[in-house]
């Protein structure tokens, strides 16, 4: 920021406000406190245009100024959300940013977030100790991402910690998640890391309120254990009871299959390409585009071994990708043909 933030920020025109989901309370000696409340920060614009509004729920050790803003004073994803003509509901989940965490109330808190914690895990996993195959595609951080970097400073400033007990804290989400529905009907929930047992939950307790659900990057894989940050997915997607059919009344009821230390990645893509001419004449005048472009690719890995598959053109599209051809050929209907649907098998080995 150049200036004060207050003659650089957008303006905005819209309805907003806030208010608390309360439902439980506990009686401790100095008096009855609620417990387990989340904060609601509402904004919508002047004429909703969008049939359901969006509830946007943060991550593990977050509140939900991440969906406000970025670290370096950019408008966050409620914003653009708003301005796409969506009523958009931001929560703090339970002992999170607004929502206050007390360990007489909430019990004992679990691990710390530090600077060091938010680069290996979040803003420079390629780099650190936490790297994983996809890690490079993290390209959007603004800054260097390392420890001491400004923007880390920022976006920790705002971290807290997860609760010890990760499974009594799925469960006042989902009583939570359940009510907040109750009051503003039924909805779109986007969901990020630690906070995705929130969304599951919210949709078991509520199935007819939730219309969809958005996760990025969900807290996992199923069943995930992580003794670090005190995490253990008992019940595959959550921490806590979930339904299932047949019903299940405890975790050991339920078939787990284990995949030794093998990923399975799988990645997918379409797009659209439009139609268009390179210029005029019999040559520069020829169609071309006006096709889907898609393809998959899917990929199962060990840390020496992988195998993939790669499929592109996977509707078989006939279309023209570039009208002028080869260059060094001459003469009229010139063409380069979308490639045939295309299956490639591949086979890696690190020695």
């Amino acid at each position: 920021m150049s200036g004060p933030p207050h003659l650089e920020g957008e303006l905005v025109t819209s309805r907003r406000g806030f208010f608390w989901v309360v439902d439980d309370a506990v009686a401790l000696p100095q008096g009855t406190v609620p417990r387990g409340q989340i904060f609601v920060q509402w904004e919508a614009p002047e004429t909703v245009t969008k049939p359901y509004p969006i509830v946007c729920i943060h991550g593990g050790g977050g509140q939900g100024t991440d969906y406000l803003g970025t670290p370096d004073g950019r408008p966050g994803w409620a914003t653009f959300l708003v301005q796409a003509g969506y009523a958009v509901y931001v929560v703090d989940r339970p002992g999170h940013g607004r929502a206050p965490f007390h360990p007489d109330v909430l019990g004992p808190v679990g691990s710390l977030f530090p600077y060091e914690l938010v680069s290996a895990l979040m803003t420079n996993s390629a780099d650190g100790p936490m790297a994983h195959p996809t890690a490079h595609l993290h390209t959007q951080w603004p800054g260097s991402g390392d420890p001491d970097d400004p923007l880390v400073h920022q976006f920790a400033a705002g971290a807290g910690w997860l609760p010890a007990n990760f499974a009594a804290a799925n469960a006042l989400e989902r009583a939570h998640g359940a009510a907040l529905l109750d009051e503003i009907g039924p909805a779109i929930l986007i969901s990020a890391s630690a906070g995705a047992p929130m969304g599951w939950l919210t949709a078991d307790a509520r199935p007819s309120l939730v219309k969809a659900i958005v996760a990025l990057e969900p807290i996992g894989p199923p069943f995930m254990v992580d003794p670090n940050l005190g995490v253990s997915l008992d019940w595959g997607l959550t921490a806590s009871p979930m339904t299932f059919d047949p019903p299940a009344a405890s975790p050991d009821e339920l078939e787990k299959a284990q995949v030794d230390d093998w990923t399975l990645q799988a990645n997918a893509y379409a797009r659209y390409v439009g139609h268009s001419r390179l210029g005029i004449g019999p040559h520069l005048g020829e169609k071309q585009g006006q096709y889907v472009d898609s393809g998959v690719v899917v990929r199962l890995a060990d840390d020496r071994k992988a195998l993939s598959l790669t499929i592109t053109n996977l509707t078989d599209e006939i279309g023209n990708r570039f009208a002028f051809g080869a260059p060094i050929t001459t003469g009229e209907d010139q063409i380069t043909p979308l490639r045939p649907r295309t299956a490639r098998i591949g086979f890696e080995v690190t020695f």
